[in-house]
């Protein structure tokens, strides 16, 4: 069984500390964030089975952070971490999209016993799919090919078609360099030269025959975003 992978948003560090210590004895990976201005591109950026938030943090409300997850991931299960325990509070949580709503201070049995009755009761995020369509043609993640509407073919490199399967599972959004490096490329980008991320998507550009950029648009300062054919006709 593959092991479940859990994100821990919370400003707290001893109360992080002790989720953490707790997810991981019990055979959960995990993953942490005290919050601020990249917290909602990592709950965006890989594949979490559930998400632990804090709605009090640095920088910004948590409650943003479950909207934009909802928005995108909108099967991933979220439960809230919150001292707010009025009733209004509580509601306005699971109305935004969570599946559960747990009162600091809380035990770390119940935490683990919310935990385990969420995962049951949530469906599986969906795999990523294996055909990519585009405006002018379809990529075939599993064989790294693109058959064009024309008939002709080009193929992928394995790097080029994780590129194109993360952007458009990502379709939308935009994605930043740095996390393109961490997610695709599986290294941390601080410090790293960024610049063979563009190199890639010019590649992966001239395959698609994406010369007007219509497919991978440039978000200038801040990364790429893939445009799906049901999206061709949103303004940029």
């Amino acid at each position: 069984m593959a092991v479940r992978r859990v994100l821990i948003i919370e400003d707290d560090p001893a109360i992080r500390a002790g989720i953490v210590d707790a997810l991981q004895f019990h055979g959960y990976a995990t993953e942490e964030s005290e919050g601020g201005s990249g917290a909602t591109e990592l709950a965006l950026g890989a594949a979490y089975d559930l998400l632990l938030l804090d709605l009090v943090l640095p920088g910004g409300d948590g409650l943003d952070i479950l909207r934009e997850v909802h928005r995108f991931l909108p099967t991933l299960p979220v439960i809230i971490l919150s001292a707010r325990g009025e009733e209004a509070d509580r509601v306005q949580g699971l109305r935004v999209g969570a599946d559960d709503y747990l009162v600091k201070p809380f035990s770390i049995k119940e935490l683990m016993a919310r935990i385990e009755a969420v995962l049951r009761r949530s469906p599986e995020r969906p795999r990523p799919e294996t055909t990519v369509p585009f405006r002018g043609g379809v990529a075939d993640a599993a064989s790294g090919k693109i058959t064009f509407d024309d008939g002709s073919l080009c193929n992928l490199s394995t790097m080029e078609t994780d590129l194109l399967r993360y952007l458009s599972m990502h379709a939308g959004r935009t994605v930043s360099r740095e996390e393109i490096l961490a997610r695709v490329w599986r290294i941390t980008a601080k410090g790293i030269e960024t610049r063979t991320v563009d190199m890639h998507i010019a590649r992966l550009r001239e395959k698609l025959r994406d010369h007007s950029e219509e497919i991978v648009q440039t978000v200038r300062g801040k990364g790429y975003r893939f445009r799906a054919p049901s999206q061709a006709g949103e303004p940029a």
